[in-house]
This record gives structure tokens, C-alpha cells and sequence, in this order.
């Protein structure tokens, strides 16, 4: 010690080396350290020099973040909890936002008609906790268009504390039979509902493989010879490439792969000069641009093979 009763610091310095010497273990003569002996005593001298280092101030209350976070972390992973840890950071997050004034206190919601204002804000991500701060507009434009009724949709956030959603229907145009199934389809052939409820039975039928899609430009044409729409029962797609008609009287008209018109025309003008729909067939085939097939039913083919054979007798008869 000195005078004023302090340690001497060059002779506490030699007393730890000292100390560390003496309670080291001494190695036998010729036998190199371990590797684990090595290890120990760097742990031991790091240790030692974190012990004694001055952190600044906040460190300890970061650190003790940093290791709640990590233990809530791992124990989300190890017991598969990882949604509901992300779920509670979001309410969280949206909790502070809307304490500092961004929570969403207006919001005007246009367009909608076939899906509920409740649904459109379900599907976006409104909800009562979430914020304006926070809400992804991007995001929830994706999943409102994903909706398959919506065919476009507009978010804006209007800050501090006000959304707008702007969205665009699809509306219902027709029913849609493939493999026994029968679904509405909006005019570019998305399956709207796939069932079809009382409200949706007038809609035009189209039948086939691909008629979900090539229905919109077919039917513009059949709509322009309103007297074959009106007894239309459904419009068939064969094979991708031509259409057929199913009249409500069980007739089916064949038409051809190009020149729909003119076959169309065809048909109208031989039912007003033969009324050839109202006659017992069931066929009308409109495929070869320069003439009609037609097949008779089995009824009135039987008639006629009938008539055929008394005319034949009569003309034997008036030979003989």
C-alpha cells in the first residue's frame, strides 16, 4: 500500500497474474496443451473482459428486448406458432399507429352490388383494428380482384384517417354446362357462382368445352335474328369449333364453322316460307353452304315410309 492507504495497481496487477499462475494446471514436461484446455481458457479471458467493460446506458433494456424477442421467437417455431405471433405483432403495430391518429375513421365504398359492403371490407383488410398507416393498398387491391364478381378494384388512402375503395362488378351473363355442371359466367367466361340460383335460370345456355369463352361474340350474332333466340333452349360447342342450336321444340340446327350469318339467314327465310321449325324433325343441318339436310323423327320418317309404300301399291294397281 502507499502512503494514503490505496493498493499499489502495478502490485494488484502482479498479485491477479499471480493468482491466475498458481491455480493454473501445470502441463508435464514435453505434452502439449489440449485443444479443450485451449478453448477454457479463452472463454475464461473473454468472460472476464465483458465482466468488466462499461456498456452504455439503454444497452441492458435492448438486450433485455432483443432476449424476449428471441425466446418469443423460438418458442413461436418450436411450438408452431408463428401465424398467431405475426397476428399479434400486426395488432400491435396497427394498436400504436391508430394511438397516434391514423385510425380509420371514414370509409366510402362504391360499386358494390353483388358483393356485400362487409365482404369487399373483409376481403381488403378493414377491419375495427386496423390502420390506415399500415394498410398495404396495393395488397388489398390483389385480393379484391381476386373476388371473382370484381373485375377491377381502387384503394386510396386519404391520410390522416380516411379510405376510399372504388370497385368494378362483373355482371352475370350466361349459364355454363360442362361434365354435368352448371355454373354463371360473366361475359369473358370467369365462372361467377358455381351453382346457379333461381334469380339467373333466363340466362342464355351454352354447353361445351371453350363455350365459357367464345359465348359473348356467338351470341351477339344470335341475338341479331330475334325470332331463332326466342325458341333457343341452348347453344352447344362442338369440338371448340362450331356451334349448334338446341331450339326449344327439340330440334338441333347444325350451323358451319365460318359464315354464321348466312346460314342464319337461310334457316329464318325457310321458316317463313315453309315453316320448316314447326315440322316433325329433329335435324336441320346448315354445314355446306349450298344446301339443307334435314332428318325427319322416327314418327313422321315412319309416316312417310307409309305413304311411300300405299303410293307404290296405287300405282301397281292402276298398272295391272
Amino acid at each position: 500500500m502507499d502512503g494514503g492507504g490505496r493498493l499499489d495497481q502495478p502490485l494488484m496487477r502482479s498479485g491477479q497474474s499471480t493468482a491466475r499462475q498458481v491455480g493454473a494446471p501445470v502441463d508435464e514436461p514435453g505434452r502439449a496443451r489440449t485443444g479443450v484446455e485451449h478453448i477454457r481458457r479463452r472463454v475464461a479471458r473473454w468472460s472476464g473482459k465483458i465482466e468488466h467493460m462499461r456498456l452504455p446506458q439503454g444497452v441492458g433494456i435492448a438486450g433485455l428486448i432483443l432476449l424476449l424477442a428471441a425466446t418469443l421467437g423460438y418458442g413461436a417455431v418450436a411450438g408452431q406458432h408463428v401465424p398467431d405471433v405475426v397476428d399479434w405483432l400486426k395488432d400491435a403495430r396497427d394498436i400504436a399507429a391508430n394511438s397516434l391518429g391514423f385510425r380509420i375513421a371514414a370509409i366510402s365504398l362504391t360499386g358494390e352490388k353483388e358483393v356485400s359492403r362487409e365482404e369487399v371490407l373483409t376481403t381488403a383488410g378493414v377491419s375495427g383494428r386496423a390502420s390506415l398507416l399500415f394498410l398495404d393498398a396495393d395488397a388489398a387491391r390483389m385480393r379484391l380482384v381476386a373476388n371473382p364478381w370484381i373485375a377491377d378494384a381502387a384503394v386510396f388512402k386519404l391520410y390522416p384517417d380516411r379510405l376510399q375503395i372504388t370497385i368494378t362488378e362483373r355482371l352475370a351473363f350466361a349459364l355454363w354446362q360442362k361434365d354435368g355442371r352448371v355454373s354463371v359466367i360473366a361475359a369473358d367466361g370467369t365462372v361467377l357462382e358455381p351453382f346457379v340460383e333461381d334469380r339467373y335460370v333466363g340466362l342464355p345456355l351454352v354447353v361445351g368445352r371453350g363455350a365459357e369463352r367464345q359465348a359473348k361474340d356467338f351470341l351477339a350474332i344470335v341475338d341479331r335474328y330475334p325470332n331463332i333466340r326466342s325458341v333457343l333452349r341452348a347453344s352447344i360447342l362442338v369440338a371448340e369449333r362450331r356451334w349448334n342450336l338446341r331450339l326449344t321444340n327439340g330440334i338441333d340446327v347444325r350451323l358451319p364453322e365460318t359464315n354464321i350469318e348466312n346460314a342464319l339467314d337461310r334457316l329464318v327465310a325457310l321458316d317463313r316460307d315453309k315453316k320448316l321449325l314447326s315440322r316433325d324433325i329433329t335435324v336441320v343441318d346448315l354445314r355446306l353452304p349450298d344446301r339443307v339436310s334435314v332428318r325427319l323423327s322416327d314418327a313422321a320418317a315412319q309416316s312417310r315410309d307409309e305413304a311411300l309404300k300405299a303410293n307404290t301399291k296405287k300405282k301397281k294397281g292402276g298398272d295391272a
